[in-house]
C-alpha cells in the first residue's frame, strides 16, 4: 500500500494537541543532550523542533512516510535536521541512534512486529525507544458517530489503523529483542477550536479518501452532529518505553 499523504499545512495549523501530548513522551527519554536521535513519523517537525532543543550538542534525524509531511518539516527546520521520506517497515540506518521518539504514528503501521524489529535494529545497545500512539478504544466515540452516519462507501471498512492493546505490544515488543519494556493506555480528551477542520484532516482525512469528493462536506458535518456540544474526541494513547 503506498503511503497515505496529508493535507499538510492543515495538520500543522490543527496539531496542538497532538504537541501537547508528545512533551510527555520527550521527557521520558531524559537526555543529557549529546544524543544522536530519530524522530519516527514526524510529520509537520513540530515536535521535531522541541526534540531539537533538548539534544543542543547531539543530532535528530527525522522521518515520515509523506512527503508532504517531510516538506513542510524541511520548511520550519531548516538545515538543523535532517529530514526524509522513509517508510519504517523499511527503516535502515547506517549509525545507530541513542534514542528513537515516536509521536502518533505506530497506529498508522499494520505490521507492529516487523515495525519494532526495525526499530531495534536501528537503535545502539542499550539505546532507548519512547513512544505514544493511538491505543485500544481510541477515538471509540467518533468511530460510532461514523457508524451512525452509515455512508455507503465506509460500510464494511475498517480502516487502516492498528490500535494494540498494551499487553500485545509488551509482547512485540520484547520478541523485536526489547528489554526493560513499559506499556500502558492513557486517556486524552481533545476538544478542539476549530471541530471542522480538525475532525476532516486529523480524525477523519481517511475516510474522506473513500467518500466521493460531493459528498465531503456532509460527511463531516453529520459525524461532528452525532456528536455532543461542544465538540471532542476521547483519544487513548499507548504509551511505550522501551531498551535494547
Amino acid at each position: 500500500m503506498p503511503p497515505r499523504e496529508w493535507n499538510a499545512e492543515s495538520y500543522d495549523r490543527m496539531s496542538d494537541p497532538q504537541l501537547a501530548m508528545a512533551r510527555d513522551v520527550i521527557d521520558r527519554l531524559d537526555l543529557r543532550g549529546d544524543e544522536r536521535v530519530l524522530d519516527a513519523g514526524c510529520g509537520t517537525g513540530r515536535v521535531t523542533a522541541e526534540l531539537l532543543a533538548r539534544v543542543p550538542n547531539g543530532s535528530v534525524i527525522a522521518v515520515d512516510g509523506s512527503q508532504a509531511m517531510v516538506e513542510q518539516a524541511r520548511a520550519r527546520l531548516g538545515d538543523r535536521v535532517e529530514v526524509y521520506a522513509v517508510d519504517l517497515l523499511e527503516l535502515e540506518v547506517t549509525q545507530p541512534f541513542d534514542a528513537i521518539l515516536s509521536t502518533a504514528t505506530f497506529h498508522w503501521i499494520g505490521d507492529h512486529e516487523r515495525l519494532f524489529a526495525r526499530l531495534h535494529a536501528a537503535l545502539r545497545p542499550g539505546g532507548r525507544l519512547s513512544a505514544q500512539c493511538g491505543g485500544h478504544g481510541n477515538i471509540a466515540d467518533v468511530q460510532a458517530a461514523i457508524d451512525a452516519v452509515d455512508h455507503p462507501a465506509l460500510r464494511g471498512w475498517s480502516g487502516p489503523w492498528t490500535f494494540a492493546t498494551p499487553d500485545e505490544t509488551g509482547a512485540r515488543l520484547r520478541a523485536a529483542g526489547f528489554t526493560d519494556v513499559w506499556t500502558w493506555l492513557q486517556p486524552w480528551r481533545v476538544e478542539p477550536a476549530d471541530p471542522r477542520e480538525y475532525f476532516a484532516t486529523v480524525i477523519l482525512g481517511t475516510h474522506l479518501e473513500r467518500v466521493p469528493e460531493p459528498d465531503r462536506a456532509a460527511f463531516v458535518a453529520d459525524v461532528l452532529a452525532q456528536l455532543d456540544a461542544p465538540v471532542y474526541a476521547d483519544y487513548v494513547r499507548l504509551n511505550i518505553l522501551a531498551r535494547t
